[in-house]
């Protein structure tokens, strides 16, 4: 076994027989999912890669419990075109592109702005098919949310970057996907104006599932001019109407002032900070819609 090698696995057999091999050769491996995040982390020891994206596929699904067993190297980018047909969701969205691998994201315990509603990876697995570095095959949690009590071996080896052994399958808690889910925008000049969006963010009636803050450098790339930014998504059922109307303020209030655009003061006067709605990612595609910021939706 070399350094230069490289080790495909397809089954969880295929994984305990090269830990095996390696371990009786004192050789290290190095856990690979789609290899798109390997210079993440602490400097790893030149080490044969053991690559489990062809360890992929769901290998059980019951919409009815919220439950979802995934391989390993099963892409989010699968298991949200599955869920979604039942109007569920991995409520994860680790930093990256959605073809990385289910276990890679419990692996490194993954998490994106989604953590600020919902919880880390620690929250949402279940269960884990691990291989230990002797090239045993051991199960640890279960299939269901309410598991035996017991040594919390699942969250020891969430996180735990492989170094305690090989996650080869994965089981999730589901959330029911908001039949509503929009992303606002909203520019502010200075720390006090990042500070008081946070506020009122936290004291909306409706509780944010992300919130985040965007320099100016990103919020240029996007084309929302060149001011600072919180991104601020929130969620709802189709009843509420996700809103007032594009270009109303909210019912029976007064119509929004006009927005600021590029950091610009909007025509008489510079008015409460830009806001833009758009649909997640933020505010991707079609160019934004004015709104009114959620301090005067509240009014």
């Amino acid at each position: 076994m070399t350094v230069d090698a490289s080790i495909r696995v397809r089954t969880s057999d295929d994984v305990a027989a090269a830990v095996k091999d390696a371990a009786q050769h004192r050789a290290p491996l190095r856990i690979v999912g789609r290899g798109h995040w390997l210079d993440a982390g602490p400097p790893a020891l030149a080490a044969t890669p053991l690559a489990l994206d062809a360890l992929s596929g769901i290998v059980a699904y019951t919409p009815g419990d919220l439950t979802l067993t995934a391989r390993a190297g099963t892409t989010l980018a699968e298991i949200a075109a599955v869920t979604a047909e039942h109007g569920q969701w991995l409520a994860l969205d680790p930093f990256g592109t959605d073809d990385g691998t289910i276990g890679a994201t419990v692996a490194t315990a993954s998490s994106g702005p989604l953590a600020h509603a919902f919880g880390t990876p620690r929250d949402a697995v279940l269960g884990l098919e691990v291989v230990t570095g002797e090239g045993t095959i051991i199960r640890t949690g279960g299939r269901v949310v309410k598991n035996v009590a017991g040594f919390d071996l699942t969250r020891l080896f969430t996180g735990s970057w492989g170094t305690l052994g090989v996650i080869t399958e994965v089981t999730v808690r589901l959330r029911a996907r908001p039949e509503g889910d929009e992303t606002w925008a909203i520019a502010v000049d200075d720390d006090d104006a990042l500070g008081a969006v946070c506020r009122a963010a936290r004291a909306a009636p409706v509780a944010a599932l992300a919130v985040e803050a965007l320099d100016a450098a990103l919020v240029s790339r996007r084309g929302f001019g060149g001011r600072p930014t919180v991104g601020v998504r929130l969620a709802a059922a189709a009843a509420s109407g996700g809103g007032p109307p594009a270009g109303r303020g909210p019912p029976g209030g007064p119509p929004p002032p006009p927005p600021t655009r590029g950091g610009a003061a909007a025509p008489g006067g510079s008015g409460p900070p830009a806001a833009y709605r758009g649909s997640h990612p933020l505010c991707v595609g079609a160019p934004p819609t004015p709104r009114p910021p959620p301090a005067a939706a509240k009014k």
